[in-house]
């Protein structure tokens, strides 16, 4: 694969990235979209005041955001990795999760338990995808 045939993708309905990354990187027929967390795309704030259920869905939304910005879909989604700072919240992400990943094939998916997050995240969601 030569270089010209990697392309960042970037959007403004998404937050920006807070270190050297991108928001997502197409290559060899696939997206690969770098963890987000409840940033709100406009204020770099964070959304839910804690409460991981209303921070899942900013998560997802952000990632939604990308997909769109590389005229992918959530359909297109094969793999996803979900880092939670406590496992008990799991029944909880999970529920607002299959809201986006329920039609289809779901992706297949890892979840992890982390000491933190960045900017006091409690959830954070990567994901690879078709194009």
């Amino acid at each position: 694969m030569e270089l010209n045939q990697i392309e960042a993708v970037q959007t403004n309905q998404a937050p920006s990235p807070v270190g050297p990354y991108n928001q997502a990187v197409k290559a060899g027929g696939m997206l690969f979209c770098s963890g987000q967390i409840a940033l709100h795309p406009v204020t770099a704030e964070m959304v839910g005041a804690g409460d991981v259920r209303l921070e899942t869905r900013q998560v997802l939304s952000n990632l939604k955001a990308v997909l769109e910005a590389a005229h992918c879909s959530a359909e297109r989604v094969v793999r996803t990795t979900v880092f939670l700072v406590d496992l008990a919240d799991f029944s909880d992400v999970n529920s607002i999760y299959a809201e986006m990943f329920s039609t289809g094939v779901s992706p297949a998916r890892a979840c992890v338990q982390v000491a933190a997050l960045p900017k006091g995240a409690r959830v954070e969601i990567d994901c690879i995808a078709l194009l």
